[in-house]
């Protein structure tokens, strides 16, 4: 049994893998922002669920752009095996159309949110010398298309940033791992935020044109039975994930819709090994086994 604490937990994949890993004999801590408000239905349906199933399943609120909020919920916690860091949301629109504060925002939800969360409970991994932190990406965190730009860039940030903590972490015995979704039937496009200033925003019309058009595109995909649109696909990729012994988990997994990319991460990963053996540090990519 593993203890694994889960972010944005209110829907999509952080509510499916709560009930999913629980029903597997884990002890799941599901967080979410809001849970005596908007999100008191899926909070109170999680404790329901493990309560009638005898399963466990800990709600605590958490909202991942607090310092306090993130701090104060692992301080309830008492051990953490795997973080899945999962939390997240989209920003879409032409880049010019977007204020200064709605980018910082995006970054701060997108990068900032899942170094809060390891910063609390990386003190707890050191100390045992083991743990596993799954970083939720995208698939639009290795490629780029139009009106996407700001969430690209919080995205991109993202695999960085855990591409970089990978090599740090592991020779403390700390595994990180990167799961890239494609489009999933998760409401991810009734969630986006749109770009501010709608007066440019109307300068951009070519970019709206494409936005919308792709968004009913991955939507048709999402009423197609054999697409694998299905959340339960990357639920599954975290529990394999979680299975895997220390030393043998990828960097990158790609699940869903791949529009081509498990292509680029066959071919990008023998260079990034490549870099690694010339810098002399081969042996930090993933914990010792």
């Amino acid at each position: 049994m593993k203890k694994i604490l889960i972010t944005g937990c209110s829907s999509g994949f952080g509510y499916d893998s709560s009930k999913y890993l629980a029903k597997k004999g884990h002890h799941v801590y599901a967080t979410m922002r809001n849970i005596a408000g908007k999100n008191t239905k899926p909070a109170s349906e999680l404790k329901e669920f493990a309560k009638a199933n005898n399963l466990k399943i800990d709600v605590f609120e958490m909202d991942v752009t607090s310092d306090e909020s993130v701090n104060a919920a692992v301080s309830q916690i008492p051990e953490v095996d795997v973080l899945i860091n999962n939390a997240g949301l989209g920003y879409g629109g032409a880049l010019e159309a977007f204020t200064s504060e709605q980018v910082m925002d995006q970054l701060d939800l997108n990068i900032v949110g899942t170094m809060r969360t390891a910063k609390a409970v990386l003190p707890g991994m050191r100390a045992k010398k083991s743990g596993l932190i799954i970083q939720v990406s995208s698939t639009a965190g290795r490629a780029a298309f139009p009106g996407f730009s700001v969430y690209h860039a919080s995205k991109w940030g993202l695999e960085g940033m855990s591409e970089a903590l990978r090599y740090e972490l592991a020779p403390l015995g700390i595994d990180v791992v990167i799961v890239e979704p494609g489009p999933f039937d998760t409401n991810f496009f009734g969630n986006i935020v749109n770009a501010g200033d709608e007066k440019v925003a109307a300068a951009y019309q070519h970019v709206g044109e494409f936005f919308d058009g792709f968004g009913k595109t991955v939507q048709g995909l999402f009423a197609d039975e054999n697409a694998p649109t299905d959340s339960m696909v990357i639920v599954k990729i975290f529990e394999d994930l979680i299975n895997k012994p220390a030393g043998s988990r990828p960097l990158r997994t790609i699940g869903g819709l791949d529009f081509g990319f498990q292509a680029f991460n066959d071919v990008t990963d023998p260079i990034r090994k490549a870099g690694l053996e010339g810098m002399g540090i081969s042996d930090w990519d993933g914990p010792k086994g």
